[in-house]
């Protein structure tokens, strides 16, 4: 089918269209605009998409207009979308709660590091769409929580992130359990051999559609290779960190984030981290810590590098250079989202020039390469760094309830708390968040 130029002009429920609008989503995505007619109509669908490109709503409007309507039984889903990463599960729902909502349907998520005993109380209440990680959702259908064979739209999202991760297994499990017969949708944006398995053995003759076939190198986006020296990386990192604006900095290990983050926090930098060995509580207000712009710095292991999407951030920074392209291409898909522009730095090291070549040509980028230094002009140029204050910084967690108490004054409706956190603003930009497409995942 022929792609759209209006949600308007797909064959969706009012409230659904109605939702859109009220979110100030008008106009659809290359992807969306695609995918929809077909998925809307019942087919499979491969979407081939970088991160960013708008693929949730892509795969959620259909999902949620096919569903509209019907009422699941207890514990037995309708719906069902696959993710690698608590992350992006939280992305997913979040981005989908509002259209959900408006055509009366339930969704219940599913992750690790949360109460599974909450988690099986929503599915024994009845939830229509289930949005999962694989290790979590088998552990509830093990324990007789859940059942798959209501299921008859399936979405794999991220898929060769699954993939990569060894959920390979899990995922196939679930899928051999879900309604026979039923729509799937498979969404990555790579295609290697063990996606292409996914797809040649769980979609029917599905429809292709690919947007920005280099899966990740695009206009918006400007790539810079800046090659320092061992002595000075720790110094030239540092003043990336302490530039005015929000970055996100990568490193290999979570012993070396929490190392660096404790440097940056003790010369000033409002610095917090996040990796695979914080609980899901404490990522959770990390990421909405940075998100507000109460830390501006997030320091990461590659837990970070799916299904996080933050408004405005400009800068990514590869302080470890990743291992192959594909982990670059994630990585640097948090920047440049949804139209906006930004810019991916790796800092390498004489001895790791010649992989980072092969890597970028794997990749199909041609980077702009820079010899710099800490506190040189040129570095200064091209990631805004500057000398760090060197007072020492404490990142105190926000208080997340206040506003809800202090509703009934003209304050707390005003969003404001009064303990000097702006918490309601935190808030409020989350949702300009979602209304300038949040949903990209």
């Amino acid at each position: 089918m022929p792609a759209v130029e209006s949600f308007a002009d797909l064959a969706m429920p009012a409230r659904l269209l109605a939702a859109l609008g009220h979110e100030g989503v008008t106009v659809p995505f290359p992807i969306q605009a695609a995918t929809l007619p077909n998925s809307l109509a019942g087919r499979d669908v491969l979407g081939r998409g970088r991160t960013g490109s708008g693929k949730t709503l892509a795969f959620g409007l259909a999902l949620l207009a096919r569903t509209a309507g019907r009422r699941a039984e207890p514990r037995q889903p309708l719906a069902l979308v696959l993710v690698p990463t608590r992350e992006l599960a939280q992305q997913v729902t979040d981005a989908l709660t509002p259209y959900a909502r408006s055509v009366g349907l339930r969704l219940a998520t599913v992750v690790g590091g949360m109460s599974i005993g909450r988690q099986a109380g929503a599915l024994r209440a009845g939830a229509e769409v289930v949005v999962a990680t694989p290790g979590r959702l088998k552990d509830l259908i093990d324990r007789g929580n859940c059942r798959l064979n209501d299921v008859a739209i399936t979405v794999l999202d991220e898929a060769d992130q699954m993939t990569d991760m060894g959920f390979m297994p899990q995922v196939t499990a679930l899928l051999d359990q879900v309604r026979p017969g039923g729509q799937r949708m498979l969404f990555s944006a790579t295609l290697d051999r063990n996606v292409d398995l996914l797809v040649r053995r769980y979609l029917t003759d599905p429809v292709v559609h690919s947007v920005d076939p280099s899966a990740g190198a695009v206009t918006t986006m400007e790539h810079h290779v800046l090659h320092v020296h061992d002595a000075d990386k720790h110094r030239t990192t540092t003043e990336i960190a302490a530039r005015d604006g929000r970055v996100l900095m990568f490193l290999d290990t979570k012993h070396a984030v929490d190392r660096l983050t404790k440097h940056l926090l003790s010369s000033g930098v409002r610095a917090a981290a996040l990796h695979g060995g914080k609980s899901q509580p404490q990522r959770t207000r990390t990421l909405a810590q940075f998100k507000s712009g109460h830390v501006t710095v997030l320091v990461a292991t590659n837990v970070a590098a799916r299904g996080i999407h933050v408004d405005n951030l400009d800068l990514v920074v590869n302080v470890d250079p990743p291992s192959d392209h594909k982990d670059y291409l994630h990585r640097g898909g948090r920047t440049a989202r949804a139209g906006e522009s930004g810019s991916v730095v790796t800092l390498v090291t004489p001895a790791q020039r010649r992989g980072m070549s092969r890597l970028m040509a794997s990749a199909g980028i041609t980077p702009r390469i820079a010899l710099v230094r800490s506190g040189e002009a040129e570095l200064s140029r091209i990631t805004g760094a500057q000398a760090p204050s060197g007072v020492p910084v404490v990142i105190t967690a926000p208080v997340v309830e206040r506003p809800r108490r202090a509703s009934s004054s003209s304050r707390g409706r005003r969003g404001g708390t009064g303990h000097g956190r702006p918490v309601g603003e935190a808030a409020r930009r989350r949702g300009q968040g979602r209304r300038s497409f949040d949903s990209a995942a």
